[in-house]
């Protein structure tokens, strides 16, 4: 398949905004998600849907969501599209001011996470699972919707049980069905916060490029690349730089303190930086001075590899055909790792969605997708990656792609043929 030619302009627009052009239209991109989860449930027979996961959160509600101190935040919607959200006394006061799409707003009682995990009592654990499953209860008779199933996107026992001792007619797969057909693929608002965040993680690979050199530590470098994302309105919740050795295999701790040496290969993976809440994983190689001959062939290998997948990557193809595009045991150099089978190699070789999280539907990977195949949909949105050892380090590299029924749309447009050189 070719290359998808984006639309002029497309990821080029700046990231404030502006009265004299279309850019993000943020009330679009929540209401369309929106209508989008309603629709869904609609037909999936469900009255309303608990959401306790966060990125469901924001996808309905279009609230921040960047991370607290458990499931002290939950939302409810109802058939008639309302939604009645639950959130710390802070925060709920803040949205009341602040998010005026949002009409129902009520104070959270804590019934998952942090606060009742160390409270150190049980019986605190059973009165706030119960004040929650009671303050839920209520809006379901509100908005007269007590008799029909409501949906809950987690399966937590306690919490169900709390619900079902009520009379509430619990649905969590049902939920979690519905979630994820919603968010499989991508409104165009969405797919152009996932450009924008690739063109930011390209101005972090720059100040990487720019402060790169010998004697640097791989957190001093990687603290000037976070920064140069932060000041481009990144959210920074994952990602790391690691050099030399601790390229292959990747360091367990993944950025450390270690000094960057002459001849050392180095590569980057900004992982869950968000721009909108729209996570990238798009990783990129470095040389400091010219690479060996070893080094250029194994990046070769890797970006080949990577392309070999992203040719099969179409509407309509099933992702065990895609999968079979990853190296097999022998490229993946399983000797190495002692291993025997293709779901021991986890993160190796694989593509993942993208979009509110790191990892949404689809997942491609020979340790899967071979045996449990789903079909590519127009509008998904993932990252393809691969990797290659060499000379006792090694390379990685990663593209962010849109599927589209003309071949995928390359999100990331970081130089990919050969490995970036900086002068030590």
């Amino acid at each position: 398949m070719p290359f998808h030619d984006r639309e002029f302009m497309s990821g080029t627009r700046g990231t404030m905004a502006v009265d004299w052009e279309e850019r993000i239209d943020v009330k679009r991109l929540r209401e369309e998600r929106h209508e989008r989860a309603l629709e869904r449930m609609r037909e999936a027979g469900l009255g309303s849907m608990l959401l306790v996961d966060d990125p469901n959160i924001r996808y309905v509600t279009g609230l921040a969501m960047t991370g607290g101190s458990g499931a002290d935040h939950y939302s409810l919607l109802v058939e008639d599209g309302t939604v009645v959200h639950w959130d710390t006394a802070d925060h709920a006061s803040n949205e009341r001011y602040n998010c005026p799409w949002l009409a129902d707003i009520r104070y959270a009682c804590p019934g998952l996470g942090n606060v009742p995990r160390s409270s150190g009592s049980d019986t605190a654990r059973t009165f706030l699972l119960e004040k929650m499953a009671e303050t839920v209860a209520s809006a379901l008779e509100e908005y007269g919707v007590a008799d029909e199933p409501m949906g809950i996107d987690t399966a937590h026992g306690g919490l169900v049980d709390a619900f079902e001792a009520g009379g509430v007619d619990v649905r969590p797969a049902a939920c979690t069905a519905v979630m994820e057909d919603a968010r499989k693929t991508k409104t165009r608002d969405e797919i152009e916060c996932l450009r924008q965040v690739a063109a930011i993680c390209e101005a972090g690979f720059q100040a990487i490029v720019d402060n790169l050199s010998v004697g640097k530590r791989e957190s001093e470098v990687w603290g000037d690349a976070v920064r140069e994302l932060w000041r481009h309105g990144a959210m920074v919740q994952g990602g790391y730089l690691t050099s030399g050795p601790n390229t292959w295999p990747k360091h367990q701790a993944n950025t450390t303190d270690r000094l960057i040496r002459p001849g050392d290969l180095v590569y980057a993976d900004f992982y869950n930086v968000g721009y909108l809440g729209y996570r990238s994983c798009y990783y990129r190689t470095f040389s400091i001075g010219e690479p060996t001959d070893a080094q250029r062939d194994a990046y070769e290998t890797a970006r080949d590899n990577l392309y070999a997948v992203l040719d099969r990557i179409e509407p309509g193809v099933t992702t065990d055909e895609i999968a079979r595009a990853f190296p097999d045991m022998e490229g993946e150099h399983a000797d190495f790792y002692d291993a025997t089978e293709h779901w021991q190699l986890t993160t190796n070789h694989w593509a993942h969605g993208l979009g509110l999280q790191l990892y949404e539907v689809p997942l491609i990977w020979r340790g899967l997708s071979l045996d449990h195949p789903i079909e590519i949909e127009e509008g998904m949105t993932m990252a393809v990656e691969t990797q290659e050892p060499a000379d006792r380090q090694g390379v990685r590299v990663e593209e962010m792609v849109v599927v589209r029924d003309d071949g995928v749309e390359l999100l990331s447009q970081w130089p990919v043929e050969e490995i970036t050189v900086v002068d030590g």
